[in-house]
């Protein structure tokens, strides 16, 4: 008889996506997140020439065009016609230091762990008239003082969890129930994570078993959140 076929284990996703998916636009002061959260919701946030214009954090939903969908409407005909939707939030700018609360970061980074996934706006443009925080222009400075502010809150969490349960970890020594086993095991892969980010790794650029992700997914990391990067340029330069 010719071996059985092995099953292959359906690969389980970072995040926990739901219907309603948030997606948090993220990037220095000044960059141009809030003219594109105007843009792509037809809204009319303020969008001034100084750091920290936005504050608090603006929310609107968006129809995501689907070709299928339409294709289907064309077809059958049906009485009404919903799309899906795509909550959009533009999140204030996070400076050097966020993770440490400089330029209200730490209220800031609240609201990117409260999405579930990131547009990552990052200025690509010259522009005399509009300040950049931190003097010239330099997108992959930029892009690395985001990344760094991200994992530095995702060492702190983990850090977090990892000295609330060490010593009840090492109480429970090399014996213990079934369940002993799996608190020790979920240990270990919490602390294999954080020296990934530690060793200056996203999360989400990992390689994780189904448990480990599993794991990973019921901690509230921020560089595990997908991330779609907008380089924002002028029309000349586009």
């Amino acid at each position: 008889m010719p071996p059985k076929k092995q099953a292959v284990e359906e690969k389980i996703q970072l995040g926990r996506p739901g219907n309603n998916l948030k997606i948090g636009v993220v990037g220095l002061p000044n960059v141009g997140k809030s003219t594109f959260f105007n843009a792509i919701t037809s809204s009319e946030v303020a969008a001034e020439n100084y750091p920290f214009c936005t504050i608090d954090p603006s929310e609107s939903r968006v129809a995501v065009p689907d070709e299928r969908l339409d294709w289907l409407f064309a077809q059958y005909s049906p009485s009404s016609k919903i799309p899906a939707f795509l909550t959009i939030i533009d999140i204030a700018g996070l400076v050097k230091g966020a993770a440490e609360g400089a330029g209200l970061g730490n209220a800031f980074l609240s609201h990117i762990g409260a999405v579930d996934g990131i547009f990552h706006v990052v200025r690509a443009f010259n522009d005399p008239d509009v300040v950049h925080v931190d003097g010239e222009i330099d997108p992959e400075r930029d892009l690395e003082t985001i990344h760094n502010e991200l994992r530095l809150k995702d060492i702190a969490m983990l850090n977090k969890f990892i000295d609330a349960n060490a010593r009840n970890i090492e109480r429970l020594g090399t014996g213990g129930t079934v369940d002993d086993k799996k608190r020790k095991e979920e240990f270990a892969m919490v602390v294999k994570v954080r020296d990934w980010v530690v060793a200056g790794n996203d999360v989400r650029k990992g390689t994780w078993t189904n448990r480990e992700v599993d794991v990973i997914n019921g901690q509230p990391l921020l560089t595990s959140k997908p991330v779609t990067y907008l380089a924002n340029v002028s029309e000349k330069d586009y």
